[in-house]
């Protein structure tokens, strides 16, 4: 029978080239992975961002992690301990886009300068230089989405000012009535992201972007580094002609784990630093014409209030919750790009 004028098959039919087709993958099996692993951590985030601003309060709001969790479950209900979810979803969903996008195209840049072929397995530390340069590229679209999740996960523990629409009857009643906090609508996430750039402009967004910055670049060399130490070692239990692609469904979320918990604890301080610096106009209002904290001064101030302890205010929490989170992103990485890729 003759054949058709158009293609006779799918595989005469002109494909995306492969590098584009490749970032693609990396672009979507990270936001699929980030997205999924957020839902599951965001209450513990929650409580690390709460624990993190009361540092420098005279007073603290929470005794530990726990205490902030069933405070926050018992005042707020569930939608408390999942409030402000959507910026999180986002900064997940490019954070893990950007960090395997950036960590897949930097090892090729590697490769070239080496003059090595694009099949060739990278020592540890040149994956480590090309985590360190995959997180720093990702911090500057971290940190806008950051600062409004910040901002949100304090509002309910933020001073509440009065509304200054009072009706004549409220106005009338007794002064005692004046100490109560006024109920109000809390603002979402546009609202909150609309209202920086209103009062601080588009550079306002970028509050915190030093602690951002260290904190992923050197969480994205330890956090790729370790996963890829482990899973190396991992793999070459079953056979030392295996290759970094033969990795298991089990040694991908194993390594994985490992890899969040040394990310989080190593890059803790610079996190508690950047976490201060975002919610400090909301806890601790100085006025418009006071000086925008600094990392330095912040840190310092830190330091000052409770040591080395303030600086790893809900590190435990963080620690515990990244370990099976960080395993959820691999595991499902690495099993998508071994499915399609």
């Amino acid at each position: 029978m003759e054949a058709a004028s158009g293609p006779s098959s799918w595989d005469s039919i002109p494909s995306m080239p492969s590098s584009a087709m490749r970032a693609a993958k990396d672009i979507m099996f990270g936001s699929i992975a980030g997205m999924v692993s957020k839902v599951f951590e965001h209450p513990f985030d929650l409580t690390k961002v709460r624990l993190q601003s009361q540092v420098l309060d005279t007073t603290a709001r929470f005794n530990g992690p726990i205490d902030c969790l069933v405070k926050t479950w018992e005042n707020e209900g569930v939608r408390g301990l999942y409030r402000g979810l959507p910026a999180p979803i986002v900064a997940a969903m490019l954070e893990n886009a950007s960090l395997f996008l950036s960590y897949s195209e930097l090892q090729d840049v590697i490769r070239r300068i080496n003059s090595q072929p694009l099949s060739h397995e990278l020592s540890l530390p040149q994956l480590a230089l090309a985590g360190a340069g995959a997180g720093s590229i990702t911090s500057f679209l971290l940190t806008p989405v950051e600062l409004v999740k910040c901002k949100i996960q304090v509002q309910m523990i933020a001073p509440k000012p009065l509304s200054v629409s009072i009706p004549e009857s409220t106005a009338a009643a007794s002064l005692d009535s004046t100490l109560a906090p006024v109920s109000r609508p809390l603002p979402g996430p546009i609202a909150v992201l609309m209202s920086v750039i209103r009062t601080e402009g588009l550079r306002g967004l970028w509050l915190g972007q030093t602690g951002t910055l260290i904190r992923e670049c050197g969480g994205g060399a330890s956090w790729f580094a370790t996963k890829e130490f482990v899973g190396t070692k991992l793999i070459k239990r079953r056979g030392s002609e295996l290759t970094r692609k033969d990795i298991l469904p089990w040694e991908s979320a194993l390594s994985g784990a490992c890899a969040g918990g040394v990310f989080n604890f190593s890059m803790f301080p610079a996190d508690s630093i950047k976490s201060t610096m975002q919610t400090e106009e909301d806890l601790r209002p100085r006025g418009s014409n006071a000086p925008k904290p600094t990392f330095l001064g912040t840190a310092k101030a830190m330091y000052r209030a409770q040591g080395v302890k303030g600086l790893y205010a809900g590190c435990g929490i963080t620690v515990a919750r990244s370990i099976p989170s960080s395993a959820i992103i691999f595991l499902i990485y690495d099993g998508l790009s071994s499915r399609f890729g």
